[in-house]
């Protein structure tokens, strides 16, 4: 017997306690397990398709693409001799400039259409979208 399966020993029972699996079996398909949505799932999809984006997770996005542009500037300030106040100085006017922009620009393709790969800008760009075709809030299809 090995994982119990067959015979403990074969002495007696007519045979020689050799284990064959039974092809004849047939397993229960999945077809016939459906699975329907109740209330309860039908909610939590509606509420899931209607979130908004996470605003903290936009500003970080959106301060770490500044300070980029900053440290792209303070390297092209420094190859150009500048002293280290001097860049300084210059990065922190630049960076106060950007910082008072505060609108974050959502990027486009070359036909004018929105793109948004990450997920919190996706969210943005359904929003986007979606007033500008006059419809609810509600999202309709995949992002």
């Amino acid at each position: 017997m090995y994982n119990g399966i067959g015979l403990t020993t074969p002495r007696g029972s007519g045979t020689n306690g050799h284990v064959q699996r039974n092809v004849a079996f047939v397993r229960p398909g999945k077809k016939d397990n459906i699975n329907y949505r109740t209330e309860d799932d039908l909610a939590k999809l509606d509420a899931q398709s209607n979130r908004q984006p996470n605003q903290g997770i936009l500003d970080h996005e959106r301060k770490r693409k500044i300070e980029v542009k900053c440290a792209e500037l303070e390297e092209v300030l420094e190859s150009q001799g500048l002293s280290q106040d001097e860049v300084r100085a210059k990065v922190e006017l630049y960076r106060s400039k950007l910082m008072d922009h505060g609108t974050m620009e959502l990027p486009k393709d070359e036909f004018g259409r929105l793109l948004g790969f990450e997920r919190p800008s996706c969210a943005v760009k359904q929003n986007a979208e979606n007033e500008g075709y006059g419809k609810t809030p509600k999202k309709i299809g995949k992002c």
